[in-house]
């Protein structure tokens, strides 16, 4: 019954796809063939050996793959040894060999990976422009949308990246069949599977290029907030004891996904410590609801990610403190309020004729 419930579902966003109600996610599933013959011969194994930084660097940028954003931010990283690379995507385009016995040379379950950078959600969308009949992908996005439809399969605790890809790839192959559409469609599915609990609508599947303008200047910060956040991590507060969550090489800790209570904006495990920490972010949402949701999202934590031995804390982080927000805590172990702030000026710059005395021309 719950396969029944999860296939109905997912023929209703393809309604939409048929019926022209969502013109956008229609055009990212038209764009497959485009972007096959774009970047099929770049990863056809015999042409390996030419691929530049450029051209691999291109494919990981959202308005050249029309279905994976974000992944192109590990870029430069990947990049950076380009024979690793390259005997890495050997390695993985080697039909002889088991897909598992591939994966676990190119991300071993300890030790460091072949490729830095080289995670899940880069492997998996190379693998499906190789070979799309046979290779679907594994994601964040894909991974929370199996989730809340209930087609998530059992990888056992403690699966390495291959066992885990298999059994799913298995599970998507299966899907796609019966939903009588290809892996790349499916895919494109995910992005309108809204998380249990999500009032909001689906979000753009858009890069956007530019920052919106709002009429209240800190109502359009907050709408940025949530990226900014995961951009800097390592450049706040947050980023020097408290490392977003990672799983096979994807950070998993943006818009986590529970299936039951809703979605984490960002979680994160301590550097050193055996502790969790649950990051809500209050924009615009009222202060009950702001603490009603932390709070649910840490005892969610507790109860499915942490051990017996680790804590878990949460923080609410908002543009300002409000009498409200701050005796809703009152008394609260392990849930702390953050405020943010950002300083914006105008100067004049110094004339390169002028001496610097360390003051600016009006």
């Amino acid at each position: 019954m719950a396969r029944e419930i999860a296939v109905a579902r997912l023929r209703q966003i393809l309604q939409g796809l048929g019926t022209g109600q969502d013109p956008e996610l229609a055009t990212l599933v038209a764009s497959r063939d485009e972007v096959l013959s774009r970047y099929r011969p770049v990863f056809d194994p015999a042409a390996l050996k030419d691929l530049t930084p450029e051209q691999f660097k291109s494919f990981l940028l959202f308005k050249n793959n029309r279905h994976w954003k974000a992944i192109h931010r590990q870029g430069n990283q990947i990049v950076e040894d380009m024979t690793a690379l390259r005997r890495a995507l050997g390695i993985l385009f080697d039909e002889s060999r088991p897909l598992a016995d591939r994966l676990r040379q190119i991300r071993p379950k300890s030790g460091e990976p072949m490729v830095k950078g080289l995670a899940r959600s880069v492997i998996t969308p190379i693998l499906l422009i190789a070979y799309p009949d046979q290779y679907g992908v594994l994601n964040q996005v894909s991974e929370s949308g199996m989730k809340e439809v209930g087609v998530w399969p059992e990888t056992g605790e403690g699966a390495d990246f291959a066992t885990k890809y298999t059994v799913v790839n298995a599970a998507l192959t299966d899907l796609a069949r019966e939903l009588g559409i290809d892996l790349w469609t499916l895919d494109a599915l995910w992005w309108r599977v809204v998380p249990a609990g999500e009032a909001t609508p689906p979000q753009s599947l858009a890069e956007p290029d530019v920052v919106t303008e709002a009429s209240d200047p800190v109502f359009g910060l907050e709408l940025h907030l949530h990226d900014f956040l995961r951009d800097n991590w390592n450049q706040t507060e947050f980023g020097r004891d408290w490392a977003l969550l990672e799983e096979d090489g994807e950070i998993v800790g943006y818009k986590y996904n529970t299936g039951e209570v809703g979605q984490i904006d960002l979680l994160a495990k301590h550097r050193t410590k055996p502790r969790w920490l649950v990051v809500e972010l209050k924009r615009g949402r009222t202060s009950d609801e702001a603490v009603g949701q932390a709070l649910r999202y840490r005892g969610w934590v507790r109860h499915h990610l942490a051990g017996p031995n680790e804590s878990v804390e949460a923080v609410v982080v908002a543009h300002v403190a409000d009498p409200k927000l701050l005796y809703a805590l009152e008394g609260v172990e392990d849930v702390a309020v953050r405020t943010y702030s950002v300083r914006f000026t105008l100067e004049a710059p110094r004339r390169p004729w002028e001496a610097d005395t360390g003051e600016r021309s009006a």
